[in-house]
């Protein structure tokens, strides 16, 4: 029972490491923070809701994937809006978030994610 003293001095440090993200996070203020997209100039609505492409985006990129290279589908029709859309990142996304480090690379480098959508498209010219 000597060593109680160690062992709570080390359940500390390790609650403090384990819960440090937490509290960095109020110190500093960036709690709820979300990098703030906006709609390209001329365009009110994407292939779907805003929210859907906030959260499913990628999932909506794979299975346009998919269906164009294992099916050979060229066509999604909207759940939303029920308007049809070529599935393409390049000629039907990036026609309209043609500036990929203010819309694409904001929030993919906010969340620490790296897609893999540039290992076979590429990068529109400007960006």
């Amino acid at each position: 029972m000597h060593d109680a003293g160690k062992v709570i001095l080390g359940l500390g440090i390790f609650l403090a490491l384990v819960t440090f993200p937490i509290w960095f996070t109020v110190a500093t203020g960036n709690y709820g923070y979300t990098p703030e997209l906006q709609m390209p100039e001329g365009y009110t609505q994407c292939v779907e809701s805003k929210e859907y492409m906030t959260s499913w985006h990628m999932d909506l990129l794979d299975q346009w994937r998919d269906e164009v290279v294992r099916e050979g589908k060229r066509y999604y029709v909207s759940k939303t809006y029920g308007d049809k859309h070529e599935m393409s990142l390049t000629k039907n996304c990036m026609k309209c978030h043609n500036d990929k480090a203010q819309f694409c690379d904001k929030c993919h480098n906010y969340l620490g994610v790296e897609p893999y959508c540039w290992d076979c498209h590429i990068e529109p010219e400007g960006n």
